[in-house]
């Protein structure tokens, strides 16, 4: 109904109407020549999909930074457990934006989900691991040859398993993966059930602190992670503007914890149900700032080395191309 507006005022106007009004600075056909664009692409309603430890996003909600981003619009939240939960609900036009692991885009982009990759965060390398018992046998990676580990399937820790039995020169068929989404994890882990575990932050401190876990190797042993945020790419075709807004805000969201660390604290402890201590220990973690960047040509590949890795030990299906979903801001 709006395009067949702007077309039936555009065609009352007439050509020699047109450019006077471009010349002459006459305050009603400027607001219409403004106005109608932006109806076209104004945003009425905004989902967006977390997790308990999405740290920007925590914080955008709790300071509603997007409704200053998106004035008028409805500022919707959905939690997930993680983040192929996240962008199952994102192809289906449920969730607008969400953040996300390095992983669950690329099983994603495999099972032909809409998606576009909006920004990247750089993920600190000691934020995610794999976990063994502090009473385990296992000395080394070797060792996990035969091994039950929980890890949550199309996950970042999904991707640490797949690099980690890369180094130690083990296939998939050498372990006993046990796809479990965190809370499972950590159940199985705490009776007994698995013998190791791959998980991520806060999981990861949670569970150590505890006292009864170590790391066997975590990710400093591998080139730099990525955290990304992602975009529906219809969504984002319908309202040009929303994807550069939303990378606005997170790192809106990003300079406030900066300068409001003890609050950002208390946002996430309360988020994620841990103590302060547990808390702290991974918000240390994190750079300061850490900014939310468009994807560049090193990111892109990154993801790709991922996706070809991924393929070509079968945990997709087919080749794909990550280029192809890359958001790019138009000038």
């Amino acid at each position: 109904m709006t395009i067949l507006k702007t077309f039936g005022v555009i065609g009352a106007l007439g050509l020699s109407v047109v450019m006077t009004a471009c010349q002459k600075h006459d305050a009603g056909t400027e607001n219409k020549n403004q106005t109608t664009p932006a109806a076209e692409s104004a945003v009425k309603t905004l989902t967006i999909g977390f997790q308990k430890s999405s740290l920007n996003l925590l914080i955008a909600k709790q300071q509603k930074i997007y409704e200053q981003e998106f004035p008028g619009a409805k500022i919707e939240w959905r939690e997930f457990p993680a983040g192929p939960q996240m962008l199952e609900a994102l192809a289906v036009g449920a969730v607008d934006f969400g953040a996300v692991g390095n992983t669950p885009p690329i099983f994603a982009q495999a099972a032909d989900k809409p998606l576009s990759y909006v920004g990247y965060e750089v993920v600190p390398a000691d934020s995610q691991a794999i976990l063994i018992p502090t009473n385990s046998r296992i000395q080394s990676i070797a060792d996990l040859k035969g091994k039950r580990i929980a890890v949550q399937k199309g996950s970042s820790a999904h991707e640490l398993l797949a690099k980690v039995l890369q180094k130690a020169g083990l296939s998939w068929s050498d372990i006993q993966p046990i796809w479990l989404p965190p809370a499972d994890a950590r159940a199985a882990f705490d009776k007994g059930a698995i013998d190791a575990w791959s998980i991520w932050e806060p999981y990861l401190s949670t569970t150590e602190l505890k006292g009864h876990a170590k790391s066997l190797i975590d990710g400093r042993a591998f080139p730099t992670t990525y955290s990304f945020y992602i975009g529906n790419p219809r969504f984002i075709q319908q309202h040009p503007d929303a994807a550069q807004k939303v990378l606005d805000g997170l790192n809106k969201a990003d300079q406030w914890f900066v300068q409001h660390q003890d609050q950002g604290l208390s946002i996430y402890a309360q988020s994620t149900g841990l103590d302060t201590q547990v808390a702290k220990a991974v918000l240390d973690k994190r750079a300061k700032p850490s900014p939310i960047q468009p994807i560049n040509a090193e990111v892109t590949q990154a993801q790709q080395q991922i996706a070809d890795l991924f393929q070509q030990v079968q945990l997709i299906p087919k080749t794909i191309n990550v280029s192809q979903t890359i958001w790019t801001a138009k000038p």
